[in-house]
């Protein structure tokens, strides 16, 4: 089994849209905010907002197109659930792991 199968994706990595920074398909739809929101850098281990899309962009940013999303809620997405399991399963093995001491 190679690393890459239990590797934390990045919405982008997940959605193969190619519109994270330097992506493939930035010259022709543009750059993805959620690519530069700097301030999520590292919340569910992800790069910039790659972890938390849903807390980085707002509604006028799925309006325009810019959300995988297509306008549904982001409860909806299979991105946004597989994010909440996979950080549900982490903090309950933190909770888990006896503290050192």
């Amino acid at each position: 089994m190679d690393n890459n199968s239990h590797r934390k994706l990045n919405c982008w990595e997940f959605h193969n849209c190619g519109r994270e920074k330097n992506g493939l398909m930035v010259d022709k739809l543009g750059e993805c905010p959620v690519s530069t929101a700097m301030n999520h850098d590292g919340t569910n281990d992800g790069v910039a907002g790659g972890r938390v899309c849903w807390m980085a962009i707002n509604t006028n940013n799925r309006i325009a197109g810019t959300c995988l999303c297509n306008g549904n809620s982001c409860q909806s997405c299979e991105f946004y659930r597989r994010v909440q399991h996979e950080e549900k399963a982490a903090a309950q093995h933190r909770f888990k792991t006896p503290v050192a001491g």
